[in-house]
């Protein structure tokens, strides 16, 4: 009993009392040391990689990991696996290609400041524990380990499906909000190349003579009047068929049944969260039909001089254009959820 009351009063006597923050110091240099150690490594590793990506395995995870919270940068991983590739419904190429543009913009927009985050690319067959350790079940899957992690499972954060809706875009805006850490505008690569642009102008500019007397004759296909009629048929079919949004947002043609043993396609994806490229042609199909139905009876059908043919016509197309809409309105209730009805009032004004 008297031991530890000298103890306790050696603990806090004045003499003793500047050797705490010595003591303190020493035994936490090794962690800060390590932490300085692995932030030098990881600034390394990246500058090898054009895009700022580091290629992830499982002995660094767990180095990142043992750093003590908080942590001196925040960790962004994309769970790769080459096998799955070839598989179009995951569209992990498409998804790894944006994060990258991630990674590449953020380095652009933060040149002498981009150490706050670090993006990494950790493949299945080279990493199985660590795909286990974080329960990856489903590819594409994107995890963030934050500044201040004190339980690895629950204080990460795992991007959801929205986070992969609109590419690097909905990319930045997560790490940007859970992070807080700025991204910055995102930087897209040039579909053509400089190189290849300058060949085809060069080619343009030596057929541009022949191209102008072609013209002038009026012997060229843009002097059809039928191609101009195929073309804004299938500009108003690319139009109203969501195409640009499929292509933007890279959204899948349609998906497989992971629980149908034969892999049956899935082609309308109930939920308003997602959009497939089926569902669009589908609802753009029956808008072109009806625009074209509608086109049909204003410029054709009231040249014709038989009045019962004419109405015929006018009746049979009015009753598949009604078939058409009924049909859109059924995908839209079913999809979102949300139901349309007509609305007759009772009395007008």
């Amino acid at each position: 009993m008297k031991t530890s009351i000298k103890l306790s009063r050696m603990a806090i006597s004045p003499i003793h009392a500047p050797l705490l923050p010595i003591t303190l110091l020493f035994l936490l240099s090794p962690i800060i040391t390590h932490s300085n150690d692995l932030h030098s490594e990881l600034i390394h590793l990246r500058s090898k990689s054009l895009l700022g990506l580091i290629h992830l395995k499982d002995n660094l995870l767990q180095r990142i990991l043992s750093i003590p919270s908080p942590k001196p940068f925040s960790s962004l991983i994309f769970f790769d696996a080459r096998q799955l590739h070839a598989k179009s419904e995951n569209s992990i190429p498409s998804v790894k290609y944006e994060f990258s543009l991630l990674s590449s913009s953020y380095l652009t927009n933060n040149p002498g400041n981009n150490t706050h985050i670090f993006f990494f690319i950790i493949e299945f067959e080279e990493s199985k524990s660590s795909f286990e350790f974080f329960d990856v079940k489903s590819i594409p899957h994107v995890r963030l380990v934050p500044v201040r992690v004190d339980d690895v499972k629950k204080d990460c954060v795992r991007m959801g499906a929205s986070g992969f809706s609109m590419g690097a875009v909905s990319m930045k805006e997560f790490v940007e909000t859970n992070a807080n850490v700025y991204v910055g505008p995102i930087h897209t690569r040039p579909v053509i190349p400089k190189k290849m642009m300058m060949v085809i102008g060069a080619g343009f500019l030596i057929w541009s003579p022949y191209l102008v007397k072609r013209f002038v004759i009026g012997n060229t296909i843009l002097q059809d009047k039928y191609v101009w009629m195929s073309g804004s048929i299938l500009v108003y079919f690319f139009s109203v068929a969501g195409t640009m949004f499929t292509i933007i947002r890279k959204a899948p043609l349609f998906l497989m049944d992971r629980n149908d043993p034969a892999g049956k396609s899935i082609m309308f994806y109930q939920g308003a969260g997602m959009q497939l490229g089926a569902e669009g042609f589908a609802v753009g199909f029956l808008y072109t039909i009806v625009g074209l139905l509608l086109a049909f009876m204003t410029h054709v059908s009231v040249r014709l001089k038989n009045k019962g043919t004419q109405n015929l016509l006018m009746a049979l197309g009015l009753f598949v254009s009604f078939w058409a809409v009924q049909k859109v309105i059924y995908l839209n209730n079913w999809k979102t959820g949300y139901g349309i009805h007509p609305y007759w009032p009772s009395r007008w004004k």
